[in-house]
């Protein structure tokens, strides 16, 4: 029986699939390797799982329902952890269709794929942060309305949440939706801010800050978000006639994933200032369309069910991005 990891190419999907094959399991990954970012740098990450246990990868766009089931007919899959998407709030306002291909229809695609596999035990899927909106009242909980999305990106994660909601009420399908808080951490993606810092300072260019620096963030390491949905995976919700998240007996639940802790944008800029030997040049500038100022996560929900801590600070978090940074790129 093995696991299946959509996204396995990209930054939590790599992550996830190491700790995996690190406890054994067998591993199926898939990823389209789209150009979004440097596909070299998934190629990498490839790289560094080959030969580490059983792992299997397929490259192919889940958007693609024949392509998906063909070549996942070979395999027993027990649990799927659904982490590929068309990511990035600001190319979400240029590629709107990416989003709705890669976030709606590939997200049914795994929804069908998983009701018609008999040995499957859970589904868990990657939400976001955003789905919050221009929520203002902190930390964000899950009983707090998700109803105003201030970037497209953010409103397809929101869809794909009810998408699993109507599954898990209609076909019975036991899922787990997590809402990661800004995941950072080595072999991270190329297109956030402490990447585009790290490369700019280094590189003595200035860094663009929005809204003046007023702004703050939910830093969560990587190993704290993998620890998070590996709690999860032998834990799918019951379908017992007991509630969930959405106030529904439909065996279905979404937690925030978090550090509980949220960083002012010019406070992690002086930490890789301090982890890179190095001053940025700072350019202020207004806060762009589809940003939210502050994200904070009440994570008391996966804290209860799951025993989540998040134990990583940015301070320690950081300086660790910065080592693996040099050490891919020889700077």
């Amino acid at each position: 029986m093995a696991i299946l990891v959509t996204g396995a190419a990209g930054f939590i999907g790599f992550h996830t699939s190491a700790a995996l094959l690190a406890l054994g399991q067998e591993v199926v990954g898939i990823d389209n390797l789209n150009a979004y970012y440097d596909p070299a740098l998934k190629k990498a990450r490839l790289a560094a799982l080959a030969g580490k246990g059983r792992f299997h990868f397929h490259e192919l766009d889940f958007a693609d329902f024949a392509a998906l089931r063909d070549a996942l007919a070979a395999y027993r899959i027990r649990a799927v952890i659904h982490l590929g998407a068309q990511a990035g709030v600001r190319y979400s306002l240029d590629n709107p269709m990416a989003y709705i291909q890669s976030n709606i229809v590939g997200h049914t695609n795994i929804l069908e794929y998983c009701r018609h596999n008999d040995s499957l035990d859970h589904l868990m899927y990657a939400s976001s942060s955003s789905v919050y909106g221009g929520n203002s009242k902190l930390p964000f909980a899950l009983e707090d309305r998700t109803d105003t999305p201030v970037s497209l990106y953010a409103a397809t994660k929101r869809a794909d949440e009810l998408l699993s909601q109507s599954y898990a009420h209609l076909y019975r399908l036991p899922q787990t939706g997590f809402r990661f808080f800004t995941v950072y951490g080595p072999w991270g993606r190329p297109d956030m801010a402490y990447w585009l810092f790290t490369d700019a300072i280094l590189a003595g260019r200035p860094i663009r800050v929005f809204n003046g620096g007023d702004m703050a963030r939910d830093f969560t390491y990587i190993d704290d978000v993998v620890a998070g949905v590996l709690a999860a995976i032998d834990r799918p919700p019951t379908d017992d006639g007991s509630q969930h998240t959405f106030g529904s007996t439909a065996p279905h639940r979404v937690y925030n994933i978090g550090n509980h802790q949220p960083e002012p944008l010019l406070d992690m800029i002086a930490i890789l200032e301090d982890a890179l030997g190095k001053k940025a040049i700072k350019q202020f500038e207004p806060m762009q369309a589809g940003d939210v100022k502050e994200t904070y996560a009440d994570i008391s929900a996966i804290s209860r069910d799951l025993g989540f801590q998040p134990s990583t600070p940015l301070s320690a978090g950081l300086p660790r991005f910065v080592d693996w940074y040099r050490d891919y790129f020889k700077v």
